[in-house]
This record gives structure tokens, C-alpha cells and sequence, in this order.
């Protein structure tokens, strides 16, 4: 979106941004960016726009980013994520996939919500119940968890969203189309108590008892994982919600975590063959 205030001078961009004209020159003859207009005399003019550009790009080198990169990572227009699933599987295909029934599902979503109630200090909370009938039989165990958290969002179709209120659950109503809708997540992003759980129900030829329902399932408790899925439900809050965040704060952190450490990776892959097993024992 264009800036409705006075074109800036080169000279005005290196100013607000503090790179030298020179420096701005370069990165246009290299990377064409930033992109200017040109008044009628050939001289470039940037808008409001172009500050903030410039201004990421120098985030992202003070972050270790190669120039290329930050620039690349400044100007690709990123893809709204609409699958908190389908948004961890792209950042993250080296986690194993189970195809897991609904009553694994119910117990592992309960043992992440106790530990967050338990243990996480003001978590920011998101999960994915799919229709509201669901959501409602949860309606005690999310209130009580909202009472503490940061924030607890939860998606539901046909839900009828009250007020957002600080200490109090925020609901997010799905429309007809919406991915969620096939999806059951849960996600607890805090510093020390990470863990998410995202699932998508498995497409069959005829209808079968709500019991007798099987999902792919991927879960993690890799802080850079759980991010991700954090974010993505945060995106997809905005985009049906905008009014969820708590005021004044940015949520969720635009910081990465440290990844997991060794250890906790092959726990984790231990704890993955343990489910497999489990979960055939079942059938």
C-alpha cells in the first residue's frame, strides 16, 4: 500500500534509515531493491513503505542473514498460512507423521493441557476443535486454562464468540470453507513448556461412528516447532478474529527459540516408536 504523505529523496531514505546513499544505489543495482518511482527528471522517489523495507532488511543482518538473503526474505510476499498442520509439515518434514484414532488423540491433547494448567507460566494458547459440539464438551477444561494464560484462542465451526476479555477464553468461528475445520490441534507455546499437536482427519468412503474417527498426527515439544505452529495459529486468528490479541502485546514473539537438544530429539523419537506401538495394539 502506497503512503499518502510526500515522496522521499534518496537522500530522505538514507537519512531515516541511516544506509548511505551509495549502499541504496548498490542494493538496487544488485537486487533492485529497494524500488523506487522516478519523478519527471529521473529522480528516484520512495515512499513511507520503503523505510520499513529497508529497516527489515537491517533486522535481518543483525540476525545473521547474508544480504541476498535479506532481501529475499524482505520482498518474497509471504503465503497466509490457513492449516496449522499443513504450516509445520512445510517448516518441519523431518517429523514423523502417525495416523493416530480419536481416543489417542483425546489422551494426548489432555496430557499437554494439564502440564500447560500445571507447569507453563502464562502460555499462549491455541487448539482446533473442529465443530462447536466439540469445543463445548471442552468448555470447563479451556476456561480454567484461560484463567492464567497469556492468551487462549480456539477454533470452532458454527461457534458464537463472546467478547474478547483478559483471564478469559477467546473463541474464533470458522466459516464453511475453512481448512480447521478438518483439523484438531492444541498448541502451548511458552518458554517453559513447549509442546503442540496437530492432526488432520483422514478422508474415508462412509460415514463412521465419531469414536471410530482416525487422523495423521504430528507433535513435537522442539520450541522452534511449536513456534511455528504458533504463529500459524496466531495468522489464522488475525484473519477470522482480528480483534484476539491481547492489547499491547505482540503475540506471538517474532523471535525464534533455541531448537531442542539432542537429547530431547531422541526422546522424542523414542517416545514416537513407544506411540506406534501403542496405537497398534488398539486395532
Amino acid at each position: 500500500m502506497e503512503s499518502t504523505s510526500s515522496p522521499l529523496t534518496i537522500g530522505d531514505l538514507a537519512a531515516r534509515t541511516g544506509v548511505p546513499i551509495a549502499t541504496i544505489r548498490s542494493w538496487e543495482s544488485r537486487y533492485g531493491f529497494p524500488s523506487p518511482s522516478r519523478a519527471p527528471g529521473g529522480h528516484r522517489r520512495y515512499v513511507e513503505g520503503d523505510v520499513a523495507a529497508v529497516a527489515e532488511v537491517l533486522a535481518h543482518r543483525r540476525a545473521g542473514l547474508s544480504l541476498e538473503a535479506a532481501v529475499r526474505r524482505t520482498t518474497t510476499t509471504p503465503v497466509r498460512p490457513r492449516s496449522v498442520y499443513a504450516e509445520v509439515r512445510r517448516h518441519h518434514p523431518e517429523l514423523t507423521a502417525q495416523v493416530l484414532s480419536k481416543a489417542t488423540l483425546s489422551a494426548l491433547s489432555h496430557a499437554i493441557e494439564d502440564e500447560c494448567c500445571a507447569r507453563a507460566a502464562v502460555p499462549l494458547l491455541f487448539a482446533g476443535f473442529q465443530r462447536e459440539e466439540f469445543l463445548r464438551h471442552s468448555q470447563v477444561r479451556w476456561a480454567e486454562l484461560a484463567r492464567t494464560a497469556r492468551a487462549a484462542v480456539t477454533f470452532a465451526h458454527a461457534a458464537a464468540p463472546a467478547p474478547v476479555a483478559d483471564g478469559l477464553l477467546t473463541e474464533v468461528r470458522l466459516p464453511d470453507d475453512a481448512p480447521l475445520n478438518r483439523e484438531w490441534f492444541v498448541v502451548c507455546d511458552a518458554t517453559d513448556l513447549p509442546a503442540f499437536l496437530a492432526a488432520v482427519e483422514l478422508p474415508r468412503e462412509r460415514a463412521v461412528p465419531d469414536a471410530q474417527r482416525s487422523f495423521e498426527a504430528l507433535w513435537s515439544v522442539d520450541p522452534q516447532v511449536v513456534r511455528v505452529a504458533s504463529r500459524a495459529a496466531a495468522a489464522i486468528a488475525d484473519d477470522y478474529r482480528p480483534d484476539w490479541r491481547p492489547t499491547g502485546e505482540r503475540v506471538p514473539e517474532s523471535d525464534d527459540p533455541p531448537p531442542a537438544s539432542g537429547d530431547l530429539a531422541r526422546a522424542s523419537a523414542l517416545f514416537d516408536r513407544m506411540l506406534g506401538y501403542v496405537e497398534s495394539s488398539r486395532t
